[in-house]
């Protein structure tokens, strides 16, 4: 029988309240060493939902799984159809003010690095360096047969020229840049194959349902163990995949400091959980420690390759 992905949780217990106070993220970074782990909720504030807050994605949709992806043409069409319309406005998200700080935070030494569960390249885009994209990004595309990595923007051009007056309105965009349509809007819509091999497409990001390489793991896991203080920004810990290095820092007695206005899977491993927005939260952070953030740019970089 094919189980589901880890999609929410209940807590058995009554969750630790969350404070306001910005103290301990303040002084954690002014030690400097701090690992971030990122989750969607650093870019609702750039216009992309997340999943698991109020009015989160997940209330309206079910992701798609790897092993629907690989198994159904029919699931491929459906997700493709939906993955380019919702790449359209995904593509031109642009840096918000938690991706500033935490950019600026790294250009002052203060970080020892960033692992992101998101597939946005926001941070990126912000100008942090060395992130890890757990999850992978968006903008690439992998074959499944050859293996063969190519641009976003190159599948995007080839769908257009497949698929010449595709607009449907879509009812909204998710965390993983795939839009609401009805199988109505989806229509005929048709899929390219890897222009390499004739092989099945995907987005070079890991589905629900599918493993993180097993050697990006390793890496984050040596991050974790060098970090003075882990510190999360807006996830809600649900899967496996970031909570477990929360657990690992708290068992290897490494502080974890959580920002995220709901209360987390990882609260309990947590010395607080901060219940404030982002952006302001991360922007008073950086003002009390005379870090200069800035204001997006012109030119700055939006999530997608434009």
């Amino acid at each position: 029988m094919r189980m589901r992905p880890t999609l929410s949780w209940t807590s058995a217990e009554e969750p630790p309240p969350g404070t306001t106070d910005l103290e301990p993220v303040a002084e954690a970074l002014s030690g400097g060493g701090v690992l971030v782990l990122s989750g969607a909720g650093i870019s609702t504030e750039s216009g992309i939902p997340d999943y698991r807050g109020e009015g989160g994605s997940l209330s309206r949709h079910t992701p798609m799984t790897y092993q629907d992806f690989t198994a159904d043409a029919g699931a491929r069409r459906r997700y493709w159809a939906r993955s380019h319309l919702g790449w359209r406005t995904f593509g031109r998200a642009r840096p918000n003010a938690g991706h500033r700080a935490v950019a600026a935070f790294g250009r002052q030494g203060l970080l020892s690095g960033v692992i992101t569960q998101n597939v946005d390249g926001l941070h990126q885009a912000a100008g942090s360096e060395g992130v890890v994209d757990l999850h992978g990004r968006l903008d690439r595309v992998v074959c499944l047969s050859c293996g063969t990595f190519s641009p976003r923007r190159e599948l995007a051009r080839r769908l257009e020229e497949a698929n010449e007056g595709f607009a449907p309105v879509a009812a909204s965009i998710n965390p993983d840049g795939d839009a609401d349509l009805t199988d109505e809007q989806v229509g005929d819509f048709r899929v390219v194959p890897c222009a390499v091999c004739g092989g099945v497409l995907k987005p070079d990001v890991v589905f629900f349902g599918e493993a993180v390489p097993p050697q990006r793991v390793e890496h984050c896991r040596a991050l974790v163990r060098e970090a003075s203080t882990l510190l999360v920004l807006g996830s809600s810990l649900t899967v496996m995949s970031g909570l477990r290095f929360v657990r690992q820092a708290a068992q290897e007695g490494a502080p974890v400091l959580i920002v995220n206005r709901d209360p987390t899977r990882g609260d309990r491993h947590a010395v607080t959980r901060i219940a404030l927005p982002l952006g302001p939260a991360l922007t008073t952070v950086a003002e009390r420690l005379g870090v200069p953030v800035g204001e997006t740019s012109p030119g700055e970089a939006a999530a997608g390759p434009g």
